[in-house]
């Protein structure tokens, strides 16, 4: 398997999906813990690079996040939790993105289904 991301990123890329949500101002607690994080390598199709994909599964969420050859991560994370702003919707999915240096994200919101 490739080497497995720095543990100081992986915390790094945990903090930044809590502070996502914190921005909200929800909470999922101390979601998504490094340590429990599963790991499996994932092979790009069309560039044939190898990358480092970490699990959440089998709690009250689900998250992934890939970590790229090149330094950059996209994590993604259920929230699940109604909207703080928007009537009749929730907060799905928050989202960061970047490399150590940096790391952006945005909440992704869905609409009740009727």
């Amino acid at each position: 398997m490739t080497q497995l991301p720095d543990p100081a990123f992986g915390e790094a890329v945990c903090a930044a999906l809590r502070g996502q949500v914190d921005k909200l101002g929800l909470s999922i607690g101390d979601e998504p813990v490094w340590a429990a994080a599963s790991f499996e390598e994932a092979v790009d199709p069309f560039s044939q690079e190898a990358s480092v994909v970490a699990y959440w599964r089998g709690g009250a969420r689900f998250g992934k996040a890939s970590f790229f050859p090149d330094g950059r991560v996209f994590a993604e994370y259920q929230v699940l939790l109604p909207s703080p702003t928007q009537p009749d919707s929730y907060v799905e999915t928050v989202q960061v993105w970047g490399n150590a240096d940096k790391l952006r994200g945005e909440a992704i919101t869905a609409e009740y289904a009727e």
